[in-house]
């Protein structure tokens, strides 16, 4: 195989190529990454005869852990937003916060929701609850938009079971610490939405948008009409929260220590907290949602789910297809002691990560790439304890985010759906996507000192 400083440019010029084939040349993520790893295979000189089976197996190996996680995610958030499940969580949230904190009322309401709802989606549900909440309060609808947009943008890069963080997690060897990932997630994704909501008060003062000056056509009340008779808050939340809590159980009950023993308690928790399983529990709550059991529910609500699984999970195996070659080739050693000598620790899946974001556009893209090519990188960066891996994850996230802009479909979603100019929409939203990445990666960094 190629040894020496070579191995850097290929890995150079293979991140270059995903970059421009998916940004300039608008060639498929998943096509870009299979391509990438087959032109690093034979660059770096691997076994001709080895290629075929390397990158076979990296696609099934990523898939086999998280394929099914994603495809039940995905089906939940589907009957979520069908449901009506998404503005019962708002109008929860709203009672609670109450209208006279809207704007922390929207970030709060993002933050949940897009834990199984893709950003883009969540955005386009929770919009015209947003406008009406913006009239009703006399609140600057450029607050409330950049709110809802960077609670949403939380729990996207940071928070299983969204599936950029759940697939960083796999890369990373943490299919069985997702718990901790997850309750880490939440706290990490907490501070970059309260740094959004501080940029967007900021924003609310400075920026003006077409939706300030419209008229309100549809009332918060309306809106609920829409969807019939809404779900309780219970019923609503559940197949979400259980999920999450019966994970984080798991990771509990194995715990090095066993603080549950090893009897039928931690049998228990151990089987439930198996995240296909915690998934699974989440679908059958769901279906307490469904209008009706009939075929256009749970035929047709499914197949959707499935149909915006798919291409996820394509891009995920095709990430984990490149992992596999890098792990099977010299470079994530060589990069690894080239980069312990500048001692950047977890600054670099940070850069790796943000640069991918900025020049691509798509997070879920960047989390499981930069993963893959971290993983070889953890023992050399000092980051290879349980810690520093779930660190890396909460690093790579931060990175994720910074920035969204022109090149981004959720900064369209934001604009589009605010009646944002596109100068308005870098000015506040672009702008808060940053403020998030170095807020948040902050954050990681001292989390690092603490606990790596």
């Amino acid at each position: 195989m190629v040894d020496g400083p070579i191995l850097i440019l290929i890995l150079i010029v293979g991140i270059l190529f995903i970059v421009l084939a998916t940004s300039k040349f608008k060639v498929h993520p998943f096509i870009s990454l299979l391509l990438a790893a087959y032109g690093i295979a034979f660059a770096a000189g691997m076994p001709v005869l080895e290629i075929g089976s390397t990158i076979r197996n990296g696609f099934g190996g990523i898939l086999g852990y998280i394929g099914i996680v994603i495809l039940l995610g995905t089906i939940i958030g589907t009957i979520l937003e069908k449901s009506g499940a998404a503005i019962t969580m708002a109008d929860t949230v709203l009672k609670v916060v109450g209208e006279k904190h809207p704007g922390l009322a929207m970030s709060i309401i993002g933050y949940i929701v897009s834990i199984p709802v893709f950003c883009d989606s969540g955005y386009v549900i929770l919009s015209s609850l947003k406008k009406s909440l913006a009239k009703r309060t006399g609140q600057s609808s450029v607050m409330m938009s950049i709110a809802l947009a960077t609670g949403l943008y939380a729990t996207h890069t940071f928070v299983p079971p969204t599936p950029g963080p759940i697939a960083a997690a796999g890369n990373l060897g943490l299919e069985n610490q997702l718990g901790l990932v997850i309750v880490v997630g939440i706290f990490v994704a907490i501070v970059g939405m309260i740094a959004g909501y501080v940029w967007a008060k900021v924003a609310g003062k400075r920026y003006r948008s077409a939706e300030d000056d419209e008229k309100l056509t549809m009332s918060y009340e309306e809106i609920k009409k829409q969807y019939g008779k809404l779900p309780s808050a219970w019923k609503a939340f559940a197949p979400i929260f259980i999920p999450i809590i019966l994970i984080a159980l798991g990771s509990v009950a194995s715990f090095p220590t066993m603080p549950m023993g090893e009897g039928s308690m931690y049998t228990l928790f151990a089987f439930l907290g198996k995240p296909v399983n915690a998934l699974m529990i989440g679908f059958f709550l769901s279906l307490f949602l469904l209008p009706h059991l009939n075929e256009d529910t749970l035929t047709g609500w499914v197949n959707e789910g499935l149909k915006n699984a798919a291409i996820i999970i394509m891009v995920t195996g095709a990430g984990g297809a490149l992992g596999a070659v890098l792990k099977a080739t010299n470079i994530g050693e060589y990069l690894g002691a080239s980069l312990s000598t500048l001692h950047l620790g977890i600054f670099v899946p940070f850069i790796i990560a943000a640069a991918l974001k900025t020049a691509q556009g798509s997070s879920t893209v960047a989390l499981v790439t930069t993963s893959a090519l971290i993983a070889p990188l953890l023992g050399s960066l000092g980051l290879d304890s349980t810690m520093g891996s779930v660190l890396t994850v909460m690093a790579i996230g931060a990175g994720a985010m910074t920035v969204s802009h022109a090149n981004d479909s959720f900064f369209w979603v934001v604009a589009e759906f605010s009646g944002m100019d596109v100068s308005t929409a870098y000015k506040s939203q672009t702008m808060a996507t940053l403020i998030q990445g170095i807020v948040t990666m902050a954050f990681v960094a001292v989390l690092t000192l603490i606990f790596v």
